[in-house]
């Protein structure tokens, strides 16, 4: 007896690699649409919405931060990184990406709340482009696939530059966010491959288990 499927799988891993890629570039359209609506019609008001350390009204910048920025030069400069880090980390399945992104804005935004200086305001997706890296990085040493391994190497290969970004010291950048960023994505690595049954489940094993 024929069925109907209700959902639409990409047949092979080219198919399979440009829907991550437009899911990644719709998110991203977001963003740059949420820019501009904030700096063209409200003034750049949604920027105040942020991380704001020990103010119980900004706990509401954990959820707001990662999707606000300051302004047209730091979001052009996070979305190569949002596009090419979020599609390695969508590939290993829908599922995976949500709780991985989810525990790293969580664990981003608590610890720059908790730590970061009084008065102060963090905004950006850059805690979650640390996170995803981080996340990578130790899923596919965890994973001891050669294709996870591959990854994890072009990964750090590319991108490893960015960990100087932990380091306190450099004026407007939330060093705080960027550091605990990365916390969020190692703890997520464990923490996804164990909720999925397996600490050394691989990508592929992931992404059917995610979608």
């Amino acid at each position: 007896m024929a069925t109907l499927s209700t959902e639409r799988e990409p047949a092979g891993p080219i198919a399979r690699l440009g829907a991550n890629v437009r899911a990644m570039g719709w998110l991203l359209a977001a963003l740059w649409a949420i820019e501009i609506v904030d700096t063209i019609l409200l003034g750049s008001s949604l920027q105040r919405h942020g991380i704001r350390p020990r103010s119980i009204a900004g706990l509401w910048g954990v959820a707001a931060a990662p999707l606000l920025h300051g302004g047209w030069g730091h979001l052009l400069s996070n979305s190569g990184p949002l596009l090419v880090l979020g599609t390695l980390v969508l590939s290993r399945g829908r599922l995976v990406f949500a709780e991985a992104t989810a525990v790293i804005a969580l664990i981003a935004g608590l610890g720059t709340w908790l730590t970061g200086s009084a008065g102060s305001n963090h905004i950006g997706a850059s805690s979650v482009i640390f996170g995803w890296f981080g996340y990578l990085v130790l899923a596919g040493w965890i994973a001891r696939s050669w294709i996870d391994v591959a990854v994890a190497f072009v990964v750090a290969f590319l991108y490893g530059g960015i960990v100087w970004g932990v380091l306190p010291g450099q004026p407007g950048v939330s060093w705080q966010g960027h550091l605990f960023g990365l916390i969020g994505g190692l703890i997520a690595a464990k923490a996804v491959a164990w909720a999925h049954g397996s600490p050394t489940a691989g990508a592929t094993d992931l992404a059917k288990r995610g979608r």
